[in-house]
């Protein structure tokens, strides 16, 4: 960072509302997503072939070591919502 590099020491100091709000969106969808797929039988491959995204990625999504876009985490939301049901 550049010594006079007002706008970097600023989101240093005080953070990113647009930043932090994406966070919390990854998180809470993560949270979620979680509990549908324990309520549902589903492993993350499940979830991962339905939204076509690789299943590490996924994993890492679950733990929050990787974000999505808004977009994409609405494209997952609605995914989530047709999940299927394995059966026993």
């Amino acid at each position: 960072m550049e010594e006079n590099d007002f706008v970097s020491i600023w989101l240093e100091e005080t953070g990113n509302p647009a930043i932090e709000e994406l966070t919390k969106a990854n998180m809470e969808l993560a949270k979620y997503t979680e509990k549908v797929l324990s309520d549902k039988k589903l492993q993350v491959i499940d979830f991962a072939m339905i939204v076509d995204i690789n299943p590490d990625e996924i994993s890492r999504w679950l733990i929050g070591k990787h974000s999505f876009s808004i977009k994409k985490l609405k494209e997952l939301a609605d995914a989530i919502e047709g999940f299927p049901t394995l059966a026993n």
